[in-house]
């Protein structure tokens, strides 16, 4: 197994030198998504309205913070299972995204549309989310708010680690 440094966003070149099972340590943006953030970018898609940021060039963690405490960057940052994201993974990738990381096995569908479309899924691993929020240098509300914990937020990371599933 091989430890990579990477900063994020991962171009092409790069995504296609990892090896399911490398260990990267992440450096750079990160977006929170999780089940309803899903829907409100499908429904962007689907309408022809611009998405809040650019899929091609960003990181979907798929995460609920919980709420910050005093003095923290952030609250705990532990993935959430990646599969109940899998219904509409397929368009994503279509319109872009490149990179995901959560928790889990991803469906037969889901494999086949990230290799068609050059991705990868990333696994974090989970039970250790004090420990992962330990790695956010920065961390805002970026998107839809009344959402809650399923939000998007955005969140800069150092070293974040996670290993490459499925590519």
């Amino acid at each position: 197994m091989r430890t990579l440094k990477l900063d994020l966003p991962l171009s092409p070149s790069q995504i296609q030198s990892l090896q399911p099972g490398d260990k990267l340590l992440l450096s750079g943006v990160l977006y929170t998504a999780r089940d309803k953030a899903h829907q409100r970018l499908i429904q962007l898609i689907e309408s022809g309205n611009q998405l809040p940021f650019d899929l091609s060039s960003s990181t979907l963690f798929y995460c609920g913070p919980s709420p910050v405490p005093p003095n923290k960057i952030c609250g705990a940052i532990g993935p959430t299972t990646s599969s109940r994201m899998d219904p509409f993974t397929p368009m994503l990738l279509e319109h872009g995204l490149r990179v995901m990381i959560g928790k889990g096995d991803r469906s037969e569908d889901v494999q086949r549309a990230i290799r068609k479309h050059n991705a990868v899924y990333l696994v974090a691993v989970g039970g250790i989310s004090a420990l992962l929020a330990r790695c956010v240098t920065y961390f805002e509300l970026f998107a839809w708010e009344e959402l809650g914990p399923e939000a998007i937020y955005k969140m800069q990371v150092q070293d974040f680690p996670c290993y490459v599933g499925y590519l």
